[in-house]
């Protein structure tokens, strides 16, 4: 698992970060501390960023 985000010119998609998301809770079992909290913190971040990106503007 990479522990760099992406340069800010590559979003990934928000499926993407998604199952990074849901692969660090697999293989924490669900339990957030350290390292593995701050590193949720940026994918949440990353995933936001993503599905905020696929919004359509409003009209």
């Amino acid at each position: 698992m990479s522990t760099t985000p992406p340069p800010e010119s590559a979003p990934r998609p928000a499926e993407a970060v998604q199952a990074e998301i849901r692969a660090l809770m697999q293989e924490t079992g669900g339990w957030l501390w350290g390292p593995t909290r701050a590193r949720h913190e940026e994918l949440r971040d990353e995933w936001v960023a993503a599905v905020r990106g696929n919004v359509p503007a409003a009209a």
